[in-house]
């Protein structure tokens, strides 16, 4: 609206606000006080006719300018209006009047000259609003009077805070009264137009109107007009950045999901920002609503995968979620728990399920058994091999070859053959043919053992058994061949048996002749024929690690520049290998260029590693803190993954000739503000050592601070480290203080001690020796001078 306009409208408000009689003074209950605002709220709201209210244009100059004109918005001086509490007759007419000048205002009816009334006159005594405001609280009283003055202000301050409090609420029904008289549409132009911006409070008040519409009607195509205007205020709010909180979605999921409608459901999920898990509930309600079964058992799943507690923990909020929402448990969502606790190789949690969902009476499908015999391999637990089999033949399943092989190939790293030819035996009861992989399984454990004949044997038994060879059989019997004749030999066989020749052939051809230091052969086998084209990227990245790891490092990496200029993509084992055993001086840049060319994460932080050994060892300081920056992005959320890799950083600085104390210290403080980690004890243990090796006594008592300030308790190791860096400083007093402390209940503690004593005995006498010697020989110099 005008300037001009907006500054009357607000001087009629003040005027009335002025005009009303302060006399009656008596306290009042809160509720009465809110009761009285409501009902002047309604006569406010009730003197509208705005059923139509035009549209007025207005410049953003003139907005601002109307803005300026006043201090508060129309509700908040309507509602301080109140507190003045004048006499009922003379408000309600006061009020009345002050409803229609506004209406006119508003619908620009009247003009602003001929907007005047006797009433309404603005009396001399009347002070501006900001001399208002200057009033102190407490004005010139006597003592005998500060008693009930207290009272007084305690009960307008309680008052205020019951107005604080009830704000909301209030705000709320004025939003809801205004919708009601002139229509949700209508509400926020009049707040416009009021100075009143509309703020979260006010859109989800309207908000909340269009679903009570939409909940009132019967009409499926009213209820979605309705719903269609919530979700645009709801866009609206988004779009003007305001926080989109529970308060807001809540009650718009819980309409839709009293309707069952599960399209719109996912759509408004998918705008509500950040997706906070709270919407998780709501899913469920919505599910538990329309009675779909599949998607409870899917959430359960999603709900305890995404848990980051303790993969128990998982298990048994799964449970729990059953059991609340009474949902009685199927095998399909318990099998896909366990393929979950596969994945996070928690192996003993997925077969104590196992055991849960056998007592609950339900059955497992084999393939579940294979992921947890995968899972075995790859954390190591081989152990687990035979209760898993126990558990496979007590509850009548049926094992598959896969199931087989992966038993047969556990038994093989726990180096229990008899235990793996115990599973082939085994076959005959299953109804099941042993297959050359389950065969192949046993060779590789011969021939890891480098157990050559009783691999041999096996190729036998494999020919008694009628079970013919596989490429990956002769993959085997080749990369074991001891000199170049066997390895033609053995191809031949190969070629002569009519097994396909596959790239995992190649590969051991190129193994085997480079082990036989027959390099110009293994450079052959990729330019000869046969070698498949999709593969020859992957069996030149096999040449590059053979050369490198057997002393060729110049023909590697030939080689790998040969590739980098045609563009073939490199094995990252490849590049490994070149990083491991490129260990020349001046070859730093070219490490930190490989370690570049690395994409997969796991295997650019073990690379890593062996670049920031190659830096420690030849002291290039500043790539190693550059390296500590970047694996900071890379191991931010894995502590455990930085302190083992810096555990052996830190070894290698302890092994280091000669030690250099002072870039482990650097680098201990590096890796206490960059990563903020408290050193580990093996951390702290090396760097002990170096300070020894390097008689360094006062790093040994700033690491052995370290210890206190990582909450490292002291143990004998380092008692016995901090007892050795003493002696070898040369401070014998403060050792044998330490000394004192150190347990000696076991014996090879006190054999180290006693080593350690004899051992700095003897340096020092040693030492002395030779400066007694030294001294000797100075004197009989000096005497022989003085004689000349």
């Amino acid at each position: 609206m005008p300037a001009s306009k907006a500054k009357h409208l607000s001087s009629l408000i003040r005027s009335a606000t002025k005009r009303t009689t302060a006399t009656a003074t008596a306290p009042a209950a809160s509720a009465t006080a809110a009761a009285a605002d409501d009902a002047t709220l309604k006569n406010f709201v009730s003197s509208l006719d705005l059923s139509s209210p035009p549209c007025l244009p207005v410049s953003r100059e003139t907005l601002s300018q109307s803005k300026s004109s006043y201090s508060k918005p129309l509700s908040r001086l309507a509602i301080d209006s109140l507190k003045l509490q004048g006499s009922p007759a003379h408000c309600d007419n006061s009020t009345k009047q002050l409803s229609r000048e506004i209406t006119a205002i508003l619908c620009g009816e009247t003009d602003l000259d001929s907007v005047s009334s006797p009433d309404l006159e603005v009396t001399d005594d009347e002070r501006p609003l900001e001399k208002v405001l200057d009033i102190p609280w407490f004005s010139n009283m006597s003592h005998n009077n500060t008693s009930l003055r207290r009272k007084e202000v305690s009960r307008e301050r309680k008052q205020k805070w019951v107005y604080k409090g009830t704000q909301t609420n209030r705000i709320g029904r004025l939003v809801s009264m205004c919708a009601n008289k002139v229509g949700a549409d209508a509400t926020l132009q009049v707040f416009g137009k009021l100075g009143r911006e509309t703020g979260v409070k006010e859109f989800n008040a309207l908000i909340g109107i269009y679903i009570a519409k939409a909940r009132s009607t019967d009409d499926e195509d009213v209820a979605i007009e309705q719903i269609q205007k919530a979700f645009m205020l709801f866009k609206s709010m988004k779009e003007q950045g305001f926080p989109v909180e529970e308060e807001t979605y809540g009650p718009f999921l819980l309409y839709l999901i009293e309707m069952g409608w599960v399209e719109e459901f996912n759509f408004l999920c998918k705008v509500i920002p950040n997706s906070p898990s709270r919407l998780a509930y709501y899913e469920m309600l919505l599910w538990i609503r329309v009675n779909n079964e599949e998607k409870i058992q899917e959430l359960c799943m999603k709900v305890t995968a995404d848990d980051g507690g303790e993969v128990k923990d998982v298990v048994s909020s799964f449970k729990n979620l059953h059991t609340e929402l009474e949902i009685k448990p199927s095998s399909v969502p318990y099998e896909k728990l366990i393929r979950y606790c596969c994945d996070s190789l928690k192996v003993h949690v997925a077969l104590d399920t196992v055991d849960q969902i056998f007592e609950a009476g339900l059955g497992l499908s084999i393939e579940t058994f294979n992921s947890i015999l995968d899972a075995c391999d790859e954390s190591c637990d081989y152990n687990l091999v035979r209760r898993i089999y126990s558990l496979i033949c007590c509850h009548s399943l049926k094992p598959n070859n896969e199931t087989f092989r992966s038993l047969i190939n556990l038994f093989v790293k726990m180096k229990d053959f008899d235990g793996a030819y115990g599973m082939i035996d085994d076959l005959e009861k299953m109804n099941l043919i042993p297959s050359a992989s389950m065969y192949n399984a046993i060779m590789a454990g011969y021939f890891r053992e480098k157990n050559i004949d009783d691999g041999l044997m096996v190729l036998k038994q494999m020919e008694k058994a009628g079970v013919r060879p596989n490429s990956q059989t002769f993959s085997y019997l080749i990369s074991n061949c001891s000199c170049e004749e066997d390895i033609i030999k053995c191809y031949e066989e190969l070629k002569h048996s009519g097994v396909q020749v596959t790239k995992h052939v190649f590969m051991a051809l190129i193994n085997a002749y480079a082990a036989c230091g027959k390099f110009e052969k293994a450079k052959q086998v990729v330019s000869g024929k046969g070698v498949p084209a999709k593969s020859l990227n992957e069996i030149k990245s096999v040449l590059v690690s053979a050369l490198a790891s057997h002393g060729k490092m110049s023909d590697a990496l030939y080689l790998y520049e040969e590739m980098k200029k045609a563009e073939c993509n490199l094995d990252p084992r490849a590049i490994k290998c070149l990083i491991e055993h490129l260990k020349s001086e001046g070859e730093s840049s070219r490490l930190l260029h490989l370690l570049k060319e690395l994409e997969d994460s796991d295997y650019w932080v073990q690379c890593c590693c062996r670049v920031m050994l190659y830096c420690v060892r030849h002291k290039h300081l500043s790539s190693v803190f550059d390296l500590v920056k970047q694996l900071k992005d890379k191991l931010c959320y894995d502590e455990e993954a930085a302190e083992a890799l810096f555990d052996e950083v830190f070894c290698q600085i302890a092994e280091t000739e000669p030690s250099n104390v002072q870039i482990g210290l650097d680098l201990l403080q590096a890796i206490k503000e960059d990563f903020g980690l408290h050193p580990s004890r093996k951390t702290l243990d090396f760097l002990l050592s170096a300070c020894v090796k390097a008689k360094d006594l006062q790093s040994a008592f700033l690491i052995w601070k370290e210890y206190k300030t990582a909450g490292l308790p002291y143990n004998v190791l380092s008692f016995l480290r901090m007892y050795q860096a003493l002696l070898a400083s040369g401070d014998h007093k403060s050792a044998s203080d330490l000394l004192i402390q150190i347990p000696k209940d076991d014996p090879h503690v006190l054999c180290i001690v006693k080593a350690c004593q004899a051992t700095y005995r003897d340096h020092a006498s040693q030492t002395t020796c030779m400066k007694t010697s030294s001294g000797r020989r100075k004197k009989k110099k000096k005497k022989k001078g003085s004689v000349n």
